[in-house]
């Protein structure tokens, strides 16, 4: 049985551990709000982005001259698995979840034959190089960017591009986690490269209007299409973020919860333990009377 001493300093370090996580929910809290506000503002931009592009992908007619990002280079072979995690952890599952999205894509990608290479953006994707340590294509440093911002998201999103047109690899699929609410973070993965074109739905009367496009439709698309993944990106990047926050405030409640358990069992303990040893001195005060 612990001594009173040792169940005195283990309560006393619980409860400073209590107040730690009791901060640390506090503060995901407050950044929650605007993580989400962020990640919820720059979906309607994304989807109508998509739109515009399949639009103007009707009307082009695919040939050696359209933009590789669209038709692709004709191969299917080198797969780049971009995984994007967050730079800290105490957020439950959250980089666990992504992480294993990605490994069972690969899995399924190996299983066909096919060559698979892995695009670490964050930390806590690192843990991919235990498991796959010669397939780590790139380790892409964050700790700069705890913010998100469509600086990098553009810088990213060149580099892929870059790659691609070198011939370093012919699909490539990002995987991140879509924020739903506070205690629901969706791992998805997303082929961005080439990129695929939503279906355009049945068209309407007021779809029927002549438009004419200056320059043309191929050289706009040509424009878009490395915006689009960038958008993608910087999407990615804010869905994330908020997922974090979301993520961590909910393990940090459910953590300052179990610690106050602890300290309500450990506080029995204690007086149980306290209330014996006084016990014990009364008999042996007594019994010492007695004899006397």
């Amino acid at each position: 049985m612990a001594s009173l001493k040792a169940l005195k300093i283990r309560i006393g370090s619980v409860k400073s551990t209590q107040k730690i996580t009791r901060a640390m929910k506090t503060v995901a809290a407050a950044k929650l709000r605007r993580a989400q506000e962020a990640a919820v503002a720059a979906r309607p931009y994304a989807s109508r982005l998509e739109a515009v592009m399949a639009s103007l992908a009707s009307k082009v007619t695919v040939s050696e001259s359209s933009p590789k990002l669209l038709t692709g280079n004709g191969k299917d072979q080198v797969h780049l698995l971009v995984v994007a995690t967050s730079e800290r952890g105490l957020a439950g599952g959250f980089n666990t979840n992504i992480v294993r999205l990605a490994r069972r894509k690969a899995d399924e990608l190996i299983a066909q034959g096919k060559t698979v290479r892995f695009y670490l953006a964050g930390r806590k994707a690192r843990v991919l190089g235990r498991f796959y340590p010669t397939m780590i294509y790139n380790d892409r440093d964050m700790s700069g960017h705890r913010t998100p911002g469509f600086a990098i998201a553009s810088e990213l999103a060149s580099d892929l591009i870059a790659r691609f047109e070198n011939g370093e690899f012919d699909v490539a699929h990002l995987f991140y986690s879509n924020f739903r609410s506070a205690l629901v973070q969706e791992p998805v993965a997303q082929q961005i490269i080439p990129v695929p074109l939503p279906k355009m739905e049945a068209a309407t009367p007021s779809d029927d209007a002549a438009v004419e496009y200056e320059p043309d439709e191929e050289s706009i698309l040509a424009d878009l299409l490395p915006r689009n993944i960038a958008i993608q990106f910087y999407g990615a990047m804010l869905e994330n973020n908020a997922g974090f926050y979301g993520a961590q405030m909910t393990a940090m409640d459910n953590a300052t919860r179990n610690a106050g358990d602890m300290i309500q069992k450990l506080t029995i303990q204690y007086n149980r333990t306290r209330q014996a040893a006084i016990t014990t001195e009364l008999v042996e005060i007594i019994s010492g009377a007695e004899a006397l």
